[in-house]
């Protein structure tokens, strides 16, 4: 069974730092060819995709995180990471992170999500 889990949320200080890390397991297709994502929902607000690492390791960011989060992966680990720093009260959210695959190998996984608070 396919499984993304997400860890390193937290409670932050504004202007802090918080690095996300999301790691796959239980599949069969191989992530070096699946496009990574982070997104992140806060209440009464819709989903934003935050930032996409594609499989041809092009980095795409939100216009509100850009200059202050950088997404990596390592492929051998099957894991995902978010670097956020100069953390602001409006980054306040879950962050999930996402693969999509071809829909022989099942099309979107989602982790269980991860709560990310900036506050003083």
């Amino acid at each position: 069974q396919v499984q993304l889990v997400e860890s390193g949320g937290g409670l932050v200080q504004p202007g802090g730092s918080l690095t996300l890390s999301c790691v796959l397991s239980g599949n069969q297709f191989h992530v070096a060819a699946v496009p990574w994502k982070w997104y992140r929902q806060s209440p009464g607000k819709q989903r934003e995709l935050v930032a996409e690492h594609t499989s041809l390791g092009r980095t795409i960011y939100s216009d509100s995180v850009k200059g202050r989060f950088t997404i990596s992966r390592d492929n051998a680990k099957q894991m995902v990471y978010l670097q956020m720093s100069s953390l602001r009260p409006e980054d306040t959210a879950v962050y999930t992170c996402n693969l999509r695959t071809a829909p022989a190998w099942g099309g979107d996984y989602w982790g269980q999500g991860t709560q990310v608070t900036v506050s003083s």
